[in-house]
């Protein structure tokens, strides 16, 4: 086991929600799934996604210039399954899914629990991660259901008390 190995067990213990984030880019619509996603401030409205410098998305994200997160339900584990796929390169796997536009025309999924979405303010680098800085442009709630949890490499649902 080496410390790399270590540490993504360890962080596999820390369960988290599940997004899509999802740009538009010369017509073309694009995806990837993403659960290193954080609210970063309130005033202004930020939010952070780190991106794998090789994933697909990451040089689309970063020439698009806006997103949206698309927080997924408990019933969207396929879909999250179908853009987190290292294979799947994010283009045109929206087509088939239901999906309207936000302000900025990121793609916004229906059914997704809510959405933030977002310009691009600026980008750092943090080691094999890009760090997308977005301002909120809008923020919407589009469902009641319960979250879709990730949780030591498996999904899940959160049940409150």
């Amino acid at each position: 086991m080496t410390a790399q190995d270590d540490f993504r067990r360890a962080m596999g213990r820390f369960a988290t929600g599940v997004t899509l984030i999802t740009t538009r880019l010369r017509g073309e619509l694009h995806g990837m799934t993403a659960n290193a996603v954080t609210s970063l401030s309130l005033d202004p409205m930020l939010v952070l996604v780190c991106v794998d410098k090789t994933a697909d998305t990451h040089d689309i994200l970063s020439k698009a210039g806006v997103f949206a997160v698309n927080i997924l339900n408990k019933d969207q584990a396929d879909i999250s399954n179908r853009f987190a796929k290292k294979e799947f390169d994010g283009a045109h796997g929206l087509d088939d899914l239901p999906h309207g536009f936000a302000a900025t025309g990121a793609p916004i999924i229906e059914g997704a629990l809510a959405y933030l979405d977002c310009r691009t303010i600026t980008e750092h680098h943090g080691g094999d991660h890009t760090i997308f800085i977005g301002e909120v442009a809008a923020a919407g709630e589009l469902s009641d259901s319960a979250p879709l949890v990730f949780y030591r490499g498996k999904y899940g649902e959160f049940k409150g008390n």
